[in-house]
């Protein structure tokens, strides 16, 4: 019998994990489907109860559903606990997990972001959703020493702030407010800059003005289709060192695919695809993708 993996989000339309997953399902011979399920807040609960059905393999979770997933599956594997996030779910047998495979992709992208340097100590982070949850996370576990969080809401920042009290006990987490000499004056003291917002996925738009930036800044947009937005070209611009989400999509997807089918991922196939994806659609007028970390165009499925 085949079987169903869906992504469930809102909206998912020009998702691009699709083309990926079903070209690995493909390549390793698994008789399995990816599908798209573009589902409201309040159709999500019925969309996750759906995936106990013996036809489905799990699913993958975006924008905006991540944290609201992680209340409605059986069990948390201790990343997506220890994130309050779900972005990958199994089955066993009808019982539902919840994994937060966004984790282990963003510190991938962390890793070749830094290169052949020593890993940073201190860090910003716009945003507060599913994907800003999966940053703080790894760069607790990481050894930063400082990390502050900036949301145009300040009650959503200090609350993911609050929900990570215990783990980064050991360090300072900060929430701050949105205004542009604060951010600037935080931004002179740290060494990695990610934008975990949806800011830049369309139009002109960037989270902070590029004047804010001093160069030799590690600068992260978890966005990656359009590959290179605003923030990222005002960035370059500053002088700083420059990456985008296509990194953390990738292998946040194969670990995904591993956990669906216990096989390893053929990740080189992967990234081939998801290559040829983003260069359609950033050839295509208005091909953006959408589904995200937390943010609209950004990884998480």
């Amino acid at each position: 019998m085949t079987k169903r993996v869906v992504l469930i989000g809102h909206p998912v339309a020009h998702s691009l994990s699709g083309a990926m997953q079903q070209a690995a399902f493909d390549a390793a011979a698994i008789p399995a489907t990816y599908e798209l399920w573009d589902r409201t807040p309040a159709e999500l609960a019925d969309a996750i109860a759906e995936l106990r059905g013996d036809d489905f393999l799990g699913a993958n979770v975006t924008i905006p559903h991540k944290e609201k997933a992680a209340g409605l599956v059986d069990r948390l594997t201790e990343e997506a606990h220890a994130t309050g996030a779900v972005n990958t779910i199994t089955r066993e047998g009808r019982r539902l997990v919840g994994h937060n495979t966004d984790v282990p992709g963003f510190r991938a992208a962390l890793e070749a972001l830094v290169g052949r340097q020593r890993m940073p100590r201190t860090g910003v982070v716009l945003g507060s959703g599913g994907g800003a949850r999966a940053v703080v996370h790894a760069l607790v576990a990481e050894g930063f020493q400082r990390v502050v969080v900036f949301n145009r809401h300040l009650h959503r920042a200090e609350a993911l702030v609050r929900f990570f009290a215990k783990s980064a006990a050991h360090m300072e987490l900060r929430a701050m407010p949105w205004h542009e000499s604060i951010i600037e004056a935080e931004l002179a003291k740290a060494k990695v800059l990610v934008n975990a917002t949806s800011v830049g996925l369309g139009g002109d738009e960037s989270p902070i003005p590029g004047g804010l930036l001093p160069p030799d800044l590690l600068v992260m947009d978890l966005i990656y289709n359009p590959p290179v937005t605003p923030f990222l070209r005002e960035a370059a611009a500053a002088g700083c060192q420059v990456q985008n989400g296509e990194l953390m999509l990738l292998h946040q997807g194969a670990a995904a695919f591993t956990l669906w089918t216990g096989q390893p991922a053929p990740l080189e196939l992967m990234g081939q695809q998801l290559a040829a994806g983003l260069a359609a659609a950033d050839a295509t007028p208005g091909g953006a993708a959408d589904e995200g970390a937390g943010t609209a165009g950004a990884p998480g499925a």
